[in-house]
């Protein structure tokens, strides 16, 4: 492994601390391990709090801002935060308008997100919870605690956050999040394991000439290795599966996210989705909108997430609407 990093064991409070540098007119530091608004919003509009490990940057602290998230509360690396810190942001976060607290569906984050949902409830914290879990590796009609939250939390959290700024109430706010968590879907590819940080150590396995579809976001077992295919068959197989799971038909508008894992480049990114849109015209469904990069990586593991979500009028409006974040801007 060469990495530039210093001690291990400070590793996340560093990277935190540089970040909180690189974009301090967006975002501030609290507690450490708490990423906040420079800004804060209204306390008469809804606040959108999230939590997971570090080592996936910028996910997901690079998308507090304007427009998106208020707080993200930071674990180490691929790693959950404890609950004393999630109920910490809870606290902070806390006012009349509520709380929309999404969770990506990985075992140490919902297990700390249910025990601070637990005391955020004794303090009167109002607050509701939306677990993303549109990973359709285990199979798209496998019970929603097997399915993995993957890239699409990002998408919600884009579309939950502009309703928060626009001024719609928390109950709105949930059922659009949860509109849209149950139009999407994602699945992921890798070809190159990365390794981690802190300890050197490679997370998976993969022979050079193989790749693996429904790979996890930390080398989780996919669907088993497979031959390297061409950027338009990988297209076709992940595509195909996740239309049908979105039940996306002619006629349609959908979104396509394409997430690098972190060694994939630009260059395959765009060829994959030219792929992805002739696969879309052949199947008379529109490709409403689309993004190409890195926004939830895993080092430098090598492979991509797609992520498909069906999408009407105001999903659109309000993917489109404006954000600035160190991660994403739309003006």
């Amino acid at each position: 492994m060469k990495k530039f990093i210093n001690d291990p064991q400070h590793l996340t409070r560093e990277l935190l601390e540089g970040f909180a540098i690189a974009h301090k007119d967006l975002v501030t530091l609290r507690s450490e391990k708490i990423v906040c608004r420079a800004r804060p919003k209204a306390d008469d509009k809804v606040a959108l709090v999230t939590l997971g490990g570090a080592g996936h940057e910028p996910a997901l602290s690079g998308f507090v801002g304007e427009g998106m998230l208020d707080y993200s509360v930071v674990g180490d690396i691929f790693a959950a935060p404890g609950p004393p810190k999630v109920i910490e942001a809870l606290r902070l976060a806390k006012r009349p308008a509520g709380i929309l607290f999404v969770v990506l569906n990985h075992a140490g984050d919902v297990l700390s997100a249910n025990l601070a949902v637990e005391m955020a409830n004794q303090e009167n914290i109002r607050h509701q919870m939306i677990l993303t879990h549109e990973d359709i590796a285990p199979g798209a009609n496998a019970p929603a605690e097997d399915r993995r939250g993957l890239v699409g939390c990002i998408p919600l959290y884009k579309i939950a956050g502009a309703a928060a700024e626009a001024g719609k109430s928390l109950d709105e706010i949930h059922a659009l999040a949860s509109r849209f968590n149950n139009n999407m879907a994602t699945l992921a590819v890798a070809m190159k394991t990365a390794t981690h940080p802190a300890t050197g150590q490679a997370i998976f396995d993969l022979a050079d000439d193989e790749m693996e579809i429904g790979m996890g976001q930390h080398g989780e077992a996919g669907t088993g290795p497979c031959k390297l295919l061409s950027a338009d068959r990988t297209a076709e197989l992940m595509l195909g599966r996740l239309l049908e799971a979105v039940k996306a038909s002619q006629g349609d508008r959908v979104l396509l996210i394409l997430n690098g894992s972190g060694a994939t480049t630009l260059m395959e990114l765009y060829i994959v989705l030219r792929a992805c849109q002739r696969f879309l015209e052949a199947k008379g469904i529109t490709l409403a909108a689309s993004h190409c990069g890195e926004w939830l990586t895993v080092q430098e593991m090598a492979g991509f997430q797609m992520c498909v979500a069906t999408m009407d009028d105001e999903l659109l409006r309000y993917w489109h609407a404006p954000c600035q974040t160190p991660a994403l801007t739309v003006k």
